[in-house]
């Protein structure tokens, strides 16, 4: 369901906005978890996985967002809440890495 927003120049514009601000790759998300995430990458497939699935779906939101990608108001809604899961697990990992 879209909602009206001035119209879609309106929407495009805060969209471009949005895009231009938010940066969601995890090291800028978890900058003091960098080493961490470099060393799971290289030794949990599992980890490595799921990091490349986030860094994939993140770029697809943004090739949407930049209106490279068509989608529609509910895939990129249901993509980005895939994208949040992913990142819970993945900080999940790196706390229990800590440990």
């Amino acid at each position: 369901m879209m909602t009206d927003r001035g119209g879609l120049a309106g929407r495009d514009a805060g969209i471009r906005r949005q895009s231009m601000s938010d940066r969601h790759d995890l090291l800028h998300e978890f900058p003091e978890h960098r080493d961490r995430i470099h060393e799971l990458k290289a030794t949990n497939n599992h980890f490595a996985r799921l990091f490349d699935e986030y860094h994939e779906v993140d770029q697809s939101i943004h090739r949407m967002v930049d209106n490279i990608e068509p989608a529609c108001d509910e895939r990129m809604e249901a993509m980005k809440r895939h994208r949040l899961h992913l990142k819970d697990e993945l900080y999940a990992m790196m706390k229990a890495a800590e440990a």
